[in-house]
């Protein structure tokens, strides 16, 4: 695990569900809704890099903020 990387990609996460206008909870309703058994505690702690993602949630991810895996995985 390499801890930059992680908390690199959260902050990204965080930026792009921010920029939709959504909250934690709606994007964790959203993704359960969609077959992901997630809660709002497990994005905050993808959001700071405390917890893995899963591939699964990253394509969902990806489909609910309407973005695309080069914005998610962008480490400048």
């Amino acid at each position: 695990m390499n801890i930059v990387v992680e908390k690199k990609i959260g902050a990204n996460l965080r930026k792009i569900r921010e920029r939709a206008g959504m909250t934690q909870e709606e994007l964790s309703v959203k993704l359960q809704l969609n077959g992901c058994d997630i809660t709002r505690s497990a994005v905050a702690k993808i959001e700071v890099g405390q917890r893995h993602l899963y591939p699964d949630e990253i394509v969902l991810m990806r489909a609910i903020l309407k973005t695309t895996y080069e914005e998610i995985f962008l480490l400048e």
